[in-house]
């Protein structure tokens, strides 16, 4: 049975999307350095806060694509502290300044974090590069955990961050990160590092589920997980989402919502997405599932 929300709620978020798209534009957000924990990269990362603090926190990790808009990311290579780079917070993806705004506009305060450009792969990848050789060392299963721990252990010592309200978000590749992140945090739990900061939720837009991207096929989640699906993607299977999800051993049964019909990127704000009709319902979707998932975990 289809749901068919009444007009006020629609209009409402209407009224919201226009908003953070305009702050978006309007608002840059800060540029910030901290440690991976892979202990030797320096990483760059994009914060934007609310007008009140101190906040609950949402980590974003960007996509096989990079954080940067494409004819900018092709004339970049390395991005870091004391470099110039055309890459840079001026020069962030319409998908990835719309979910700073955004959160920043609900009350929390949004870290995205370029895995990418500290390592000189700032231009990011197209799609079928998959397994090629230079991806490994930006390798969703055995690196970019390492980044999303850091960026937590980072917010966690802020004082405008309520440490123990910190949650992941990730796309694709960096909807990967995001499932593996949380592998690790299970795995660890029983561990003494258990007093380590910790994710306290995860959302992860269309990621790959595959061995290839995945640590564990059989997952172990501890925290609640929203997974929201592309039914028409072209890049990754929802199949394979929909099979993992329902292998999981959670703590919390995992929510998921797969949209017929959508392509992979579809809460991009991009007019070549946002024309498709399926592509559309799916964004305004998973505007309001999402909000509605932070709300709930970090309220």
């Amino acid at each position: 049975m289809r749901l068919v929300p009444s007009l006020l709620p629609s209009l409402s978020l209407c009224l919201a999307l226009l908003m953070y798209g305009e702050s978006a534009r309007a608002q840059t957000p800060d540029t910030v350095y901290f440690p991976s924990a892979d202990g030797h990269t320096e990483l760059v990362a994009y914060r934007a806060s609310p007008a009140r603090l101190p906040a609950p926190a949402i980590v974003l990790l960007h996509g096989r694509a990079g954080p940067y808009t494409g004819p900018v990311a092709a004339q970049c290579k390395t991005v870091a502290r004391g470099q110039d780079s055309p890459c840079g917070a001026g020069s962030l993806s319409a998908r990835h300044r719309q979910w700073l705004a955004h959160w920043a506009a609900q009350g929390y305060t949004a870290l995205l974090v370029d895995s990418f450009g500290p390592r000189g792969r700032a231009h990011g990848y197209g799609r079928n590069t998959h397994g090629i050789p230079e991806r490994e060392a930006v390798n969703e299963r055995t690196v970019r955990p390492l980044d999303a721990e850091g960026a937590l252990r980072w917010l966690a010592a802020q004082p405008e961050v309520q440490a123990g309200r910190i949650l992941v978000q990730g796309w694709s590749n960096g909807g990967s990160t995001v499932l593996n992140v949380l592998q690790r945090q299970s795995e660890r739990a029983a561990s003494a590092e258990a007093g380590a900061p910790r994710f306290a939720a995860a959302l992860a837009f269309y990621p790959g589920c595959g061995e290839r991207a995945l640590l564990n096929l059989w997952p172990q989640w501890d925290v609640p997980v929203l997974m929201l699906l592309a039914g028409a993607d072209e890049e990754v299977s929802p199949r394979q989402c929909e099979a993992l999800v329902a292998r999981a051993q959670a703590r919390v049964p995992p929510q998921l919502r797969t949209y017929a019909g959508a392509a992979h990127g579809f809460d991009s704000p991009v007019a070549s997405l946002q024309r498709e009709p399926d592509n559309a319902a799916a964004r305004e979707d998973a505007l309001r599932r999402a909000t509605a998932f932070v709300r709930a975990q970090l309220p």
